[in-house]
């Protein structure tokens, strides 16, 4: 079986090109992984998210310990089985969602309880639990539990919900099962911090993590302020280990967080939009719901191989998203993720030829797109 692991393949300033192993595939990066947050990527079967070119995805320790369960997951095979991917799948390890979604929640220096938004059942979540959770998945990269800051927030109260997930990604290391081509990755946090930011990634490398995280941002905070969180953090992390930026996010910001050392990147925006009939092109964003769309005979990008690109039109999609039929959703979360992965193609091509600077000035900025983190 393979071992887990990370080589750089080439860089052009910070930007990276690398290639990540693991026991479930190889991954080129930098890298976007579709959301597939309780064992699917809405409206996709593994085949048609293979189409787009992804390959890795990620899903998620809170939804999937509420419903069906990791215990029942482990007795059906874990998620490759389930799911039927047999590439990696990185698992997010709960806490954003804790945050964000459960009811009535205490935290201490233990863990999290708080009520499950779907029956309001009594969960506890602890570093260690959340860590034997993704281990019943099966999950190629675990994520250590943390807490994600919220926004805005006062830098006393970042510096102790920072600190906290230091102690916590101790704990989630420890509780980490050591199996051949399997990771765990531990989780920058500090808000909008500099001296935390910095204070946390020195703390997160000592303990030896496969891989390294930075959350917390995508909150609000605006891109300026990401982006130089980004520029404090990535110098702190090894060079040997792959970096991934939860939760983000529009083109640009992928772009950008290349251009700072970022290699994988996860969100929801490509398949929300695609949802609610928002395409994203080389010419920027469309809403497919507008009534210009209505007679238009070109296809949603002229570049894009995707399916519905390659057989329908603009006003077929307007047709199918009028008339609230299902397909439209479905051609356009393919046609999204088509995009995002012909994005991360180019950004490694631009890469290797020393040309990411001049790629990256060429994208077209989404502003339209309402960034949706994790």
């Amino acid at each position: 079986m393979t071992d887990f692991g990370f080589v750089l393949l080439a860089s052009d300033g910070a930007a990276r090109r690398g290639r990540l192993s693991t026991a479930h595939g190889k991954v080129e990066t930098p890298a976007f992984m579709p959301v597939g947050t309780a064992a699917t990527v809405k409206g996709m079967t593994s085949e048609m998210v293979t189409s787009t070119g992804a390959q890795m995805v990620l899903a998620n320790t809170y939804h999937l310990m509420l419903r069906p369960g990791a215990e029942r997951i482990a007795k059906l095979g874990g998620l490759h089985d389930l799911m039927h991917w047999p590439g990696p799948i990185l698992t997010d390890s709960g806490g954003f969602q804790v945050m964000s979604l459960a009811e009535l929640r205490s935290i201490n220096e233990e863990g999290v309880t708080f009520r499950s938004h779907i029956d309001g059942a009594k969960v506890t979540l602890t570093p260690e639990r959340s860590v034997e959770i993704q281990n019943l998945l099966n999950a190629t990269v675990t994520m250590a539990f943390d807490e994600c800051t919220e926004w805005p927030v006062t830098e006393t109260k970042a510096a102790e919900s920072m600190r906290l997930s230091m102690r916590w990604a101790g704990r989630s290391r420890d509780a980490f099962v050591a199996r051949q081509g399997y990771g765990i990755f531990g989780i920058v946090q500090g808000s909008a911090y500099r001296e935390l930011r910095e204070e946390s990634a020195k703390a997160l490398t000592g303990m030896d993590f496969h891989g390294y995280a930075v959350g917390g941002l995508a909150v609000g905070e605006g891109q300026e302020t990401m982006f130089e969180m980004l520029d404090v953090s990535t110098p702190h992390l090894p060079n040997d280990r792959p970096r991934y930026l939860m939760g983000v996010g529009k083109p640009d910001d992928i772009v950008g967080a290349v251009a700072r050392g970022i290699d994988l990147f996860d969100c929801v925006l490509p398949t929300r939009s695609g949802r609610t009939g928002q395409a994203f092109t080389r010419q920027g964003t469309l809403n497919m719901r507008n009534a210009r769309h209505a007679e238009d005979r070109d296809p949603v990008d002229q570049d894009c191989e995707c399916y519905g690109c390659r057989n329908h039109s603009r006003a077929y999609l307007h047709h199918l998203f009028k008339a609230g039929e299902m397909l439209g959703p479905i051609l356009l979360t393919a046609h999204n993720l088509t995009y995002y992965q012909d994005l991360m193609r180019d950004i490694r091509s631009a890469i290797e030829a020393g040309q990411f600077d001049e790629f990256a000035n060429s994208v077209p900025r989404h502003d339209k797109a309402k960034q949706a983190h994790r």
